[in-house]
């Protein structure tokens, strides 16, 4: 068993072009909240509603793709992304509402067939490294939104912006159909999708006490990633006196820290410390990048913002490759399952927290607060991880 270049590859290229669709609204939010007559804030609502939606196709998802196949599953990503993206360059309230529920109906799929290809073709001991290094695409694909969406929107508009997005994703939807029937190879096509039920991967947390520690510390970490994520251009350019191409940059800074990082994280977890280890102190020091966030002002310096920017990004988007190594890890045989539940966990948090963080901050006319309680949330939760050891797994 070798290293697994081709489906790592694929699995890479997909989550970035995903993630990349869904956090070009954040990476353009002034702009678009100007031209659609909303608060800036509110575009938290848009990404909730992506992964809102994608707990429904994280959980069903690894039904599909025992029947059809991750390469097929990864392909109707693919194509949901293309809808969504000409659905919101439509250009109004509605049609924006629906693209982002278009794109949720199979987002939740991409970690689940991420894994399904990956963890049998991986050994063992490069598991966690393999994982950080799939995981890059999404902050790979908020680099991207934050680079590009901006200086196009400012020259084209968003909606353009939008449909330049549509060119990368259509070609590779066309070119994962070359390997799929070797990939896919081990797909059951009697194998009935809804047969188990939308709650039977929670019954996993029930037999298991170190995936309910697990679970709590992904909601909590995705929950503080994307407050981050969702609110930095909004919050820089209202109250850092950054201007949008500038907290563009800030926000990609943000996602190149993650991409750097997160095989760093999965190195270290197969060679040096526990996964466990490694979660908990990521979450301590993201707490703490999350207090200073949110005292972020005029008088700042911008070195000092973006400092701030790469350890958040290291520690509070580093953390996935970790945790999905440690959901497929702690699943087993059922590992694609369990990816499917840890991925709709995830969601929650992001589906909960940002929308009550756009509240918040509307609510207070400040950001100190709201970033004090997510951070808190995710310092308590990783010390309950690492305090529940991992003997008990």
């Amino acid at each position: 068993m070798g290293f697994p270049t081709g489906p790592l590859i694929a699995t890479l290229a997909i989550q970035s072009l995903a993630t990349m669709a869904a956090y070009s609204f954040p990476a353009a939010a002034p702009a678009i909240a100007h031209d659609l007559q909303v608060p800036g804030t509110l575009v938290g609502f848009f990404v909730a509603a992506v992964y809102g939606v994608g707990i429904v196709s994280a959980l069903l998802s690894p039904g599909f793709i025992r029947r059809h196949g991750a390469v097929r599953a990864s392909q109707v990503v693919l194509l949901a992304t293309l809808a969504m993206l000409l659905t919101c360059a439509m250009g109004s309230i509605a049609s924006v509402a629906i693209g982002a529920a278009l794109l949720g109906l199979a987002y939740g799929a991409t970690a689940p067939a991420s894994t399904h290809l990956l963890v049998p073709r991986t050994p063992p001991g490069i598991m966690n490294f393999v994982m950080g290094i799939r995981q890059i695409g999404v902050p790979l694909g908020g680099v991207l939104a934050g680079l590009v969406m901006a200086p196009l929107t400012v020259r084209l508009g968003w909606r353009t912006a939008l449909l330049c997005q549509t060119v990368p994703v259509l070609i590779l939807l066309l070119l994962m159909q070359i390997p799929r029937a070797r990939w896919d190879s081990d797909r059951d096509t009697t194998h009935a999708i809804f047969r188990a039920g939308l709650l039977a991967p929670f019954a996993l947390l029930r037999e298991s006490p170190a995936m309910r520690r697990l679970a709590l510390t992904s909601f909590a970490y995705t929950s503080l990633q994307l407050c981050f994520t969702t609110f930095m251009t909004v919050h820089l350019t209202s109250k850092a006196g950054f201007d949008l191409v500038r907290a563009g940059q800030a926000l990609a800074l943000f996602q190149i820290s993650a991409v750097l990082t997160r095989p760093i994280w999965g190195w270290l977890a197969d060679k040096v410390m526990a996964a466990n280890k490694l979660l908990a102190l990521q979450g301590v020091v993201s707490c703490t990048t999350a207090v200073l966030t949110g005292q972020f002002g005029a008088d700042w310096p911008p070195l000092a913002v973006l400092a701030i920017c790469a350890v958040a990004g290291a520690t509070a988007s580093g953390f996935t490759g970790l945790a999905y190594a440690e959901w497929a890890r702690l699943g087993g045989a059922r590992r694609t399952e369990a990816t499917g539940l840890g991925t709709a966990i995830m969601f929650a948090g992001v589906m909960l927290i940002p929308p009550a963080f756009s509240v918040t901050v509307t609510l207070l006319g400040d950001y100190g607060v709201a970033y004090a309680a997510v951070g808190g949330l995710a310092a308590i939760s990783g010390l309950l991880l690492v305090g529940g050891g991992r003997k008990s797994d």
